[in-house]
């Protein structure tokens, strides 16, 4: 049984979760074993045309031919309303697996596309009310249940796919509850371990002792390590989330661990709204007391964003640096075994 010691700790929800999502006790959809040889459950593959291939101002398309891989665990975009909805979502659920595609595959897997090839299995994710219901039982098992399809996803990639190639993991949200149990099942302290270039754990808090063998990354080229950061205004402190140096922050615009605030002319280019527009030296970054700080960018109808909370937005706010920075640790990671 997988168990969730940090990355359930709580998600703070961009609406509310409480007023909506699964209310009665789980149950499981029908447990049958997800077929990873069928493309169409995969939401991005290299053998397959799909949204993790663009490139923003481009017509261009991410190159195949690359000697490295990215998988990519994505974010919570089950959030149906509703009453008595199941706790994971049906694998052929068509409107979803188009709401996955032209969000998080478009605007977060696609940071990634310089670096590798990008696989991104569909999952029955948890509903999103999952992270704050009363009914912890039932929630844990839905997470339990998203995580037995991930897995299953990572075992068909290593099986046909890997070959001994390099690896980045990359996930956010609750990509991240699944892809940290993940990498401690195949990783850590494995003989895996060596093929993993870098993991981008963003979105949830990760401990920075959580791993036994892989530890934080503390410059922008460091492999076999990990990233993660939460973004929040600056200057907020949210409540009742874990906060402190025990939690290990990445600042993404100098890849250092450090308190170092770094300037947005530091920013290679956020992608927000519009895919096709890089919004260049819009958003700094600065590592606080266990949370990601950045001020208030500026972009088109800006004045309307009143959140302290970044969550939605900690690839988007970073994602040229992402792209260059997933991209350079891959090129160490060949010269290395070269």
């Amino acid at each position: 049984m997988i168990r969730y010691p940090f990355f359930c700790l709580l998600f703070v929800c961009i609406s509310s979760c409480k007023s909506y999502g699964p209310v009665a006790a789980f149950n499981s959809p029908k447990p049958e074993i997800v077929d990873y040889g069928n493309l169409d459950h995969w939401a991005a593959h290299p053998n397959k045309r799909d949204n993790a291939d663009k490139i923003p101002g481009s017509d261009a398309r991410a190159q195949v031919n690359l000697d490295a891989d990215v998988f990519f665990v994505h974010p919570t975009i089950y959030n149906n309303k509703g009453k008595n909805l199941p706790w994971n979502p049906s694998i052929t659920d068509s409107v979803l697996n188009a709401r996955v595609d032209n969000s998080t595959i478009k605007f977060q897997a696609s940071a990634f596309n310089k670096a590798g090839r990008v696989f991104a299995p569909r999952y029955r994710q948890a509903h999103l009310s999952s992270y704050t219901s009363s009914d912890s039982l039932s929630a844990k098992r839905a997470f339990e249940f998203a995580y037995n399809d991930v897995k299953s996803a990572f075992e068909h990639y290593l099986t046909y796919y890997n070959n001994g190639r390099p690896v980045i993991i990359a996930s956010h949200s609750q990509g991240t509850t699944h892809a940290g149990p993940l990498i401690k099942e195949f990783f850590d302290g494995t003989s895996l371990q060596q093929q993993l270039v870098a993991a981008y754990l963003i979105g949830m808090p990760v401990p920075k002792n959580y791993f036994k063998s892989i530890f934080p990354c503390e410059s922008a080229d460091g492999l076999n390590c990990t990233i993660s950061w939460r973004t929040f205004k600056r200057g907020h402190l949210p409540e009742d989330v874990p906060l402190g140096d025990s939690i290990l922050v990445t600042n993404p615009l100098s890849w250092n661990i450090d308190t170092t605030h770094v300037l947005k002319v530091k920013n290679k280019g956020a992608v927000l709204r519009n895919f096709d527009k890089v919004l260049r030296r819009r958003v700094d970054a600065q590592v606080h007391n266990g949370i990601l700080w950045a001020n208030k960018p500026r972009f088109p109808w800006s004045f309307l964003f009143r959140r302290k909370n970044y969550h939605i937005a900690d690839i988007n706010f970073y994602y040229m640096n992402i792209k260059e920075n997933a991209k350079g640790r891959v090129d160490k990671w060949l010269e290395a075994r070269n």
